[in-house]
Parts: C-alpha cells; sequence; structure tokens
C-alpha cells in the first residue's frame, strides 16, 4: 500500500479528513443546521415535482430557472451576476482555483480572521496558496489593526469575512469592514463577503453593496441555502460584478448542480414564507436560549447573529470536555470547539433547536454544570 500512495501529495497524506459526528438517536445541535422538517403536505408535494424530473437527461435550463429564481429572491443589484456552486465549500475552492497561479514564485495568499470557517485555509492549502490566519480580539471582535498589517504585508489575493462569523456568530463592526475592504480594493484583490448565516442576522452586506456600488466593486458575497433550510441539497451561490463572475465562472464543472437539488430548490423559493417563518422560530428560540443560559452559573454565552452560540465553561481547561461528554450520555450532541483555537478554549458550540430541543440542551447542560469538575 505504501507504493499505492506514491503519488498522493505529502501535504494531503499528512491532512485529517473533515470529521462528522454520529448522530444517530440523539438531539443533533452540532452542524447549525434548521431544525424543522417540510409539512406532510409540502412533503407530498415536494415529492411529486422530484419524481418528474428527468434524471436520464443532464442538468439543462432548468439550471437557469433557478438563477432567475435566486437573483429575484435577492433582488439582484444591476451589474451584478450570479453563479451556482455545489455549497458554500465549492464555491470557495473555484475562488482558489481562479487565483492560484501555476508555477508562480510568489504564491497568491488568503487572509482571514481565526478561528473562522476551517475551509478557508483548508481550500487554499490544496489549492497551493498561502494561508494566513489573522487572530480575532479576546471579545472576538475584528483585530482591524492586525487585519491592516497583514493585508499590507501580503496584498492577499483573497480576504474573507464572515458575516456572522463561524462558530463566534458574532457580526463585525461594519466601519472596518469598510475600511479593510477599502485596503484590499486599492491594489486590485478580492474581498468575499461569506453570509451563510444571513437568515438569522439582523445584516447583510448585500444593502451595503446597493447603497455604496462603486466601494464595493472588488466584493463577492456568497450564501448558501443550507441555513435557508435546505442543508441536504448542498447549494450555495456567489453575486459579484458580472466581470468577475464571468471569469469564476469558467472554473466551474459543467453540471456542478443536479436536477434534484435544482428543482427541490426551486420548490423551497416558492415557498418562502414557510422558511422565512422557521428562521423567525430559531431567532426567538436564540434570545431565549441565550437569557436562559445568562442564568446558569460556571458558563458565560455570547450574543448570536446566527442559528448557533458559543458557550464558554467557567471550571478547569478541561471543564468543556467533561460537559460534551455529560451532553452526549444525556444524547445531546453539541460541536466541541475547544480545541480549534486557543480563543475558544473551554468553548462547546450550541445549534438553535426546536422549543423541546432547547429545552432538552437546557436540562443536560443543568446536569453537566452539578459535577464540581465542570463548575469548579
Amino acid at each position: 500500500m505504501t507504493n499505492a500512495l506514491r503519488f498522493i501529495r505529502p501535504d494531503v497524506q499528512a491532512m485529517h479528513a473533515y470529521a462528522v459526528q454520529h448522530s444517530v438517536g440523539m438531539v443533533k445541535l452540532d452542524a447549525m443546521e434548521n431544525p424543522f422538517t417540510l409539512s406532510p403536505e409540502l412533503q407530498a408535494q415536494l415529492g411529486a415535482r422530484l419524481g418528474a424530473v428527468e434524471v436520464n437527461r443532464y442538468p439543462g435550463a432548468r439550471i437557469d430557472d433557478l438563477k432567475n429564481a435566486l437573483a429575484k429572491y435577492v433582488d439582484l443589484p444591476a451589474g451584478l451576476g450570479l453563479m451556482l456552486g455545489n455549497g458554500s465549500d465549492e464555491l470557495i475552492s473555484l475562488l482558489s482555483q481562479a487565483c492560484a497561479v501555476p508555477g508562480a514564485q510568489d504564491r497568491a495568499k488568503v487572509v482571514a480572521p481565526e478561528p473562522g470557517f476551517v475551509m478557508y485555509g483548508m481550500s487554499a492549502q490544496l489549492q497551493g496558496l498561502q494561508y494566513i490566519g489573522v487572530p480575532l480580539k479576546a471579545d472576538f471582535e475584528l483585530d482591524e489593526a492586525a487585519m491592516s498589517a497583514a493585508i499590507a504585508q501580503h496584498e492577499p489575493a483573497i480576504v474573507y469575512i464572515a458575516y456572522p462569523n463561524n462558530p463566534t456568530a458574532n457580526l463585525w463592526d461594519a466601519d472596518t469592514i469598510r475600511r479593510l475592504i477599502t485596503q484590499v480594493s486599492a491594489y486590485g484583490g478580492l474581498v468575499v463577503m461569506d453570509e451563510a448565516y444571513q437568515p438569522f442576522s439582523s445584516k447583510s452586506w448585500l444593502d451595503e453593496i446597493r447603497q455604496h456600488p462603486a466601494a464595493n466593486a472588488h466584493v463577492l458575497l456568497m450564501r448558501t441555502l443550507s441555513k435557508f433550510g435546505l442543508a441536504g441539497i448542498r447549494l450555495g451561490y456567489m453575486i459579484a460584478p458580472q466581470a468577475l463572475i464571468n471569469e469564476v465562472d469558467k472554473l466551474r464543472p459543467p453540471y456542478n448542480v443536479s436536477v434534484l437539488n435544482a428543482e427541490c430548490a426551486l420548490f423551497a423559493l416558492e415557498h418562502t414564507d414557510v422558511f422565512a417563518q422557521q428562521a423567525a422560530v430559531i431567532r426567538t428560540e436564540r434570545e431565549a436560549l441565550f437569557k436562559a443560559l445568562q442564568q446558569l452559573a460556571g458558563v458565560t454565552p455570547y450574543a448570536s447573529e446566527a442559528n448557533m452560540m458559543v458557550l464558554r465553561f467557567n471550571g478547569e481547561a478541561d471543564a468543556a470536555n467533561r460537559a460534551f461528554e455529560v451532553l452526549k450520555a444525556h444524547k445531546v450532541l453539541v460541536k466541541n470547539v475547544s480545541k480549534m483555537h486557543p480563543l475558544l478554549a473551554n468553548c462547546l458550540r450550541l445549534t438553535i433547536g426546536t422549543p423541546e430541543e432547547n429545552k432538552q440542551l437546557l436540562a443536560a447542560l443543568q446536569a453537566a454544570l452539578s459535577s464540581s469538575k465542570v463548575t469548579a
């Protein structure tokens, strides 16, 4: 087998595969999914639609129908284009490919705040770009001085700004972002505003783009239907000036979105009121959960603009690890981010669930905190 791996890149062999936790029989609050399913009536309607799809044909004009529906849904500003990806992950990969110059002595660079979405760095590494992570401040706010210094030193091809951020769930200061966009634009770099959690956020950078198009001429905005409520269909989309979209779209695999995924997304966009109601419930539950967590001794919750929340344990160094195991024993699955970055030490990330799921989460947390080693 050693010889069979001869031509597999050494850095790939050294990597760890993305781990997905087993969740059968658990209250699944680890992956920022919308916890609500469609009503039986809508399930039947969707099933009929999908059953009529010509799966014997490659995707065709229906993909254009989906792009047009998304353009209408976001009220796409004049001069901007829209492209689809097999989730946001594919769009991130395509952007890296577009900026990776084969054989270049000075590799293109990517800058992003940390802790942040792991795919920014992973995609850069796999496409041969140099990745520079810039730590956030202790309160998870952007460190403008450090970001500006990294941009000035490296002149990155791409700067990622998650709005709100994953996993910290906060929106960063708009004036800071404007100044960073101006700095990057001055030398021709690109800024990607990643709005994966837009359905739960009080703000969108798309409004800024509408109001100040010239100042955002180097900005690409990414969204996903995963948080909209369709994590299972893997569909992301990117909005940017048409000239930029035209170049990145050259790298897109010709049939990257399946006919089934496209039809499912079109169906959902015909029922946006249903998903908007679900998002409203999640936002309400988020605020209720935040207030309840504030009343628990031994933990510090962080305010959220997404469908997740970071919770820090105030006990000994491994308190979050112990709490994570207690939660699992109570059939509640969350994300242990305590080893992801030093700023997340002793932290767990909680997805906002249904009212009943959140009650189960709180009960499990109270059981975890009853342990002296967790609350010490």
